[in-house]
């Protein structure tokens, strides 16, 4: 029995010594850490000139914007963001996805999508004012969602963005296209109080006046159409403010006053087959009332 534990032992030993002396075994011995050195100094090196790649894709997306090759430079700066995230780039990236997409491909929605993540996963960056700037103008003037877009522009006030006066402007227009038009008074109001200096005023006076006017409030309507009459007549706005008093004229039933602030306006109003349509409304009125007298 021992003498065959023996033998095994010798045979193991002997298969031990030719394997070590194979030159399979010693080409092995010197390839396996060579080949590790190199995947260790291929790693150190892919880290060590990543950012400088990182930064050259950057660069190339650019390029492509410029040349006209929007989906390429979407693609580029999305792989910069999913794939680096920690990158520094990578939140100007996710934002110039979102901005191409908004201005020039056109796809708003995917546009939003990319302004959402910015916000969320880099909610201190710089372009997270900017990008809440194109979100509520493509909820506003894209989609016509009016709702939205009136909360982005309040929370653009709230954060203290500039222009503020455009920026409540912009949010006094959206509650007026939603019909609130209480609301969008008050906040037209708003505007008028803390920024008098703003070169809107004379237009949101205006405004200020048609949402009395479609609340049917035609007095105070009246009361502002003439205030911007007396105090700017040579306004840009005058001339659509007159048109505007005219109609309230008429829906109080003075249609002589009317008819003579509207043949006023002839030969200076910018749309004259408007204009002319809307004098030959008010003399038939003239006329009908004449006949019923």
């Amino acid at each position: 029995m021992e003498v065959e534990r023996l033998k095994k032992r010798l045979l193991q030993e002997e298969l031990r010594r030719r394997r070590l002396n194979s030159p399979t075994y010693r080409l092995l011995v010197v390839l396996v850490p060579l080949a590790i050195l190199l995947i260790i100094a291929g790693s150190v090196y892919y880290f060590l000139t990543l950012e400088e790649r990182l930064h050259k894709t950057f660069v190339q997306a650019e390029k492509m914007v410029l040349k006209g090759d929007y989906e390429d430079a979407v693609a580029e700066y999305r792989d910069i963001y999913e794939d680096h995230p920690e990158f520094v780039l990578s939140p100007r990236s996710l934002f110039r996805a979102g901005e191409v997409q908004n201005l020039f491909l056109k796809r708003f929605h995917d546009a939003l999508l990319a302004f959402h993540n910015l916000e969320r996963d880099y909610p201190d960056s710089p372009y997270v004012a900017e990008a809440l700037i194109q979100e509520a103008e493509i909820y506003k003037s894209r989609l016509r969602d009016y709702g939205r877009a009136a909360a982005l522009y309040q929370k653009l006030l709230d954060l203290g963005m500039e222009p503020a006066d455009r920026f409540q402007y912009e949010l006094s227009d959206c509650y007026f296209r939603l019909n609130n038009f209480e609301q969008a008074r008050i906040e037209f109001e708003n505007l008028l109080k803390n920024w008098p200096e703003s070169p809107l005023l004379t237009e949101v006076e205006y405004r200020i006046g048609m949402t009395y006017a479609l609340d049917g409030k035609l007095k105070e309507a009246e009361k502002a159409f003439r205030a911007i009459l007396k105090e700017k007549p040579d306004d840009p706005f005058a001339v659509e403010t007159r048109f505007s008093l005219a109609s309230v004229l008429e829906d109080q039933e003075r249609l002589r006053e009317s008819l003579k602030v509207l043949q006023d306006l002839e030969g200076i109003y910018p749309a004259p087959e408007a204009l002319k349509r809307k004098i030959e409304k008010v003399e038939d009125r003239i006329k009908k009332k004449k006949r019923a007298v």
